[in-house]
């Protein structure tokens, strides 16, 4: 995985991949630390037949065959958290030989240009620890202090100052999922002005599994906000919060690309089915 860091004008995002769960990604067959052996479920086939189509197909075609580099926005393992019962294994070595596997041909397809962005602690380890270590092991590139996962990352893609960092609030309301993009970004906005820091032309975010974007006309062009797709289906603890159990997951991932005339957004989300529906009987 050597790196080759140049001035690129396309960057793959993705996040929440949630590796060591029963409901994200997962190689076919795992053999697990202590000698057994986890075979993937048909969701997780499922999943990771998309996970190969973005990689293979939808990449490749977006970004015209050119370098780009790729972006982890936070949660890459499920780890221990919340006394649940549904990761893999509880054993973090298992849950990494499952990140590593899958994550290391990605990082290969984009010769090494991989960033880790720290996630939720729950998933990531007390101050992303576990994140941390995961990411030294697939060579992520370090920040200033030498650290392979960082909290927070402002990067040039192509003209745009991209500002990647992994929580943003979230809603009980379908009907107010764009209002804390719309708070961020003008957050954001002021707290720049206030101290005559450069504002991000495009801000990103995850944690809430859920893709969505606004975006506001500016002097060079577009002030965009997204949050991105994850890779897990539905947990036992979304059917207790109000929105997450009437909701069906999204898998996906983005890119940044700066054109010809200007830089742009697109996005590959995928829907899931709806639980089957049962026909009452006498």
């Amino acid at each position: 995985m050597s790196k080759k860091i140049d001035k690129i004008t396309n960057c793959i995002v993705i996040s929440d991949t949630h590796f060591g769960d029963q409901l994200s990604l997962c190689p076919e067959s795992m053999r697990l630390r202590h000698g057994g052996t986890y075979r993937a479920s048909r969701f997780q086939n499922f999943i990771r037949e998309k996970w190969d189509e973005f990689w293979n197909d939808w990449v490749p075609q977006v970004t015209r065959g050119e370098p780009y580099c790729v972006v982890h926005n936070g949660d890459i393992m499920e780890n221990r958290h919340h006394r649940a019962t549904h990761p893999i294994s509880q054993d973090m070595s298992d849950q990494e030989a499952v990140a590593y596997e899958m994550l290391a041909p990605v990082i290969d397809k984009c010769q090494g240009r991989y960033y880790q962005i720290g996630g939720t602690e729950a998933h990531a380890g007390l101050s992303c620890e576990d994140e941390e270590r995961l990411a030294a092991r697939l060579g992520a590139i370090p920040d200033g202090a030498g650290n392979r996962s960082r909290y927070e990352l402002f990067l040039q893609v192509g003209d745009a100052l991209v500002h990647f960092a992994h929580h943003i609030g979230t809603t009980s309301s379908m009907a107010y999922e764009s209002t804390a993009l719309g708070k961020e970004y003008n957050e954001f906005c002021a707290e720049s002005a206030r101290w005559g820091k450069p504002i991000p032309d495009i801000i990103v975010r995850s944690h809430r599994h859920r893709h969505i974007e606004t975006r506001v006309q500016t002097a060079r062009g577009y002030g965009t906000i997204f949050v991105t797709a994850g890779w897990q289906l539905k947990t036992p603890f979304l059917f207790r919060l109000p929105g997450g159990r009437v909701t069906a997951p999204m898998i996906g991932g983005s890119m940044i690309r700066q054109g010809d005339e200007e830089f742009y957004t697109r996005h590959k989300i995928w829907g899931t089915e709806r639980s089957k529906t049962e026909v009452a009987k006498l």
